[in-house]
Protein backbone atom coordinates (compact mmCIF):
# COMPACT_ATOMS: atom_id res chain seq x y z
CA UNK A 1 0.00 0.00 0.00
CA UNK A 2 1.61 3.44 -0.96
CA UNK A 3 2.01 5.91 1.44
CA UNK A 4 -0.02 9.41 1.28
CA UNK A 5 2.00 12.34 0.47
CA UNK A 6 1.10 15.52 2.22
CA UNK A 7 2.29 18.82 0.61
CA UNK A 8 5.07 20.86 2.72
CA UNK A 9 5.76 17.66 5.18
CA UNK A 10 8.89 15.87 4.45
CA UNK A 11 7.83 12.12 4.49
CA UNK A 12 10.95 9.90 6.46
CA UNK A 13 12.63 8.09 3.47
CA UNK A 14 16.03 8.74 2.22
CA UNK A 15 15.15 9.18 -1.68
CA UNK A 16 12.44 11.14 -3.35
CA UNK A 17 11.66 10.46 -6.95
CA UNK A 18 10.51 14.23 -8.82
CA UNK A 19 7.12 13.38 -8.65
CA UNK A 20 6.89 12.68 -5.41
CA UNK A 21 8.77 15.84 -4.71
CA UNK A 22 6.55 17.81 -7.37
CA UNK A 23 3.82 16.49 -5.07
CA UNK A 24 5.06 17.33 -1.80
CA UNK A 25 6.11 20.32 -2.79
CA UNK A 26 3.14 20.98 -5.22
CA UNK A 27 5.08 22.58 -7.74
CA UNK A 28 5.65 21.08 -11.41
CA UNK A 29 8.81 19.07 -12.07
CA UNK A 30 9.38 22.05 -14.85
CA UNK A 31 10.00 23.93 -12.27
CA UNK A 32 11.96 22.06 -9.73
CA UNK A 33 14.02 21.29 -13.14
CA UNK A 34 14.53 25.08 -13.54
CA UNK A 35 15.45 25.60 -9.84
CA UNK A 36 18.52 22.72 -10.34
CA UNK A 37 19.75 25.60 -13.01
CA UNK A 38 19.93 28.48 -10.70
CA UNK A 39 20.61 26.75 -7.03
CA UNK A 40 23.91 24.93 -7.07
CA UNK A 41 22.83 23.66 -4.10
CA UNK A 42 20.08 21.57 -5.52
CA UNK A 43 21.97 19.17 -7.15
CA UNK A 44 20.21 15.69 -7.19
CA UNK A 45 21.65 12.27 -7.90
CA UNK A 46 20.79 10.19 -10.90
CA UNK A 47 20.06 7.26 -11.23
CA UNK A 48 22.06 4.73 -13.50
CA UNK A 49 18.78 5.43 -15.95
CA UNK A 50 18.74 9.19 -15.35
CA UNK A 51 16.65 9.77 -13.16
CA UNK A 52 16.49 12.28 -10.33
CA UNK A 53 16.77 11.31 -7.04
CA UNK A 54 16.27 13.53 -4.69
CA UNK A 55 17.14 13.40 -0.97
CA UNK A 56 15.63 14.61 2.11
CA UNK A 57 18.15 17.45 2.59
CA UNK A 58 17.20 18.67 -1.57
CA UNK A 59 13.64 18.43 -0.31
CA UNK A 60 14.05 20.85 2.70
CA UNK A 61 15.87 23.46 0.26
CA UNK A 62 12.64 23.16 -2.69
CA UNK A 63 10.36 24.11 0.35
CA UNK A 64 12.64 26.48 1.42
CA UNK A 65 13.50 28.28 -1.72
CA UNK A 66 9.21 27.60 -2.19
CA UNK A 67 8.88 30.28 0.53
CA UNK A 68 11.18 32.54 -0.64
CA UNK A 69 10.13 32.81 -3.97
CA UNK A 70 6.39 32.51 -3.63
CA UNK A 71 5.74 33.47 0.42
CA UNK A 72 8.28 36.35 1.21
CA UNK A 73 8.26 37.03 -2.61
CA UNK A 74 12.27 37.26 -3.16
CA UNK A 75 13.60 37.72 -6.67
CA UNK A 76 15.58 34.34 -7.83
CA UNK A 77 18.65 36.94 -7.54
CA UNK A 78 17.71 37.45 -3.79
CA UNK A 79 16.84 33.71 -2.84
CA UNK A 80 20.19 32.67 -4.19
CA UNK A 81 21.69 35.09 -1.92
CA UNK A 82 19.79 34.57 0.97
CA UNK A 83 20.68 30.42 0.77
CA UNK A 84 23.81 30.57 0.11
CA UNK A 85 24.28 32.99 3.65
CA UNK A 86 22.42 29.88 5.30
CA UNK A 87 25.47 28.02 3.84
CA UNK A 88 28.20 30.55 4.93
CA UNK A 89 26.47 30.34 8.47
CA UNK A 90 25.92 26.77 8.73
CA UNK A 91 30.18 26.13 7.79
CA UNK A 92 31.69 28.57 10.69
CA UNK A 93 33.60 26.68 13.09
CA UNK A 94 31.89 26.72 16.48
CA UNK A 95 35.26 26.46 18.37
CA UNK A 96 36.14 29.65 16.09
CA UNK A 97 33.14 31.43 17.25
CA UNK A 98 33.83 30.65 20.41
CA UNK A 99 37.28 32.20 20.19
CA UNK A 100 36.40 35.05 18.56
CA UNK A 101 33.61 34.88 21.31
CA UNK A 102 36.03 35.07 23.92
CA UNK A 103 38.49 37.52 22.40
CA UNK A 104 35.67 40.46 22.02
CA UNK A 105 34.91 40.27 25.31
CA UNK A 106 38.53 40.39 26.44
CA UNK A 107 38.80 43.39 24.55
CA UNK A 108 34.76 44.83 26.11
CA UNK A 109 36.26 44.50 29.33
Amino acid sequence: MKKELTPGRVPDKHFFSIGEVSEIAQLAPSVLRFWEKHFRQLSPRKSRGGHRRYQKKDLELILKIKDLLHNRKFTIQGAQKKISNLDKQREIDPNLLKKELQELLEVLD
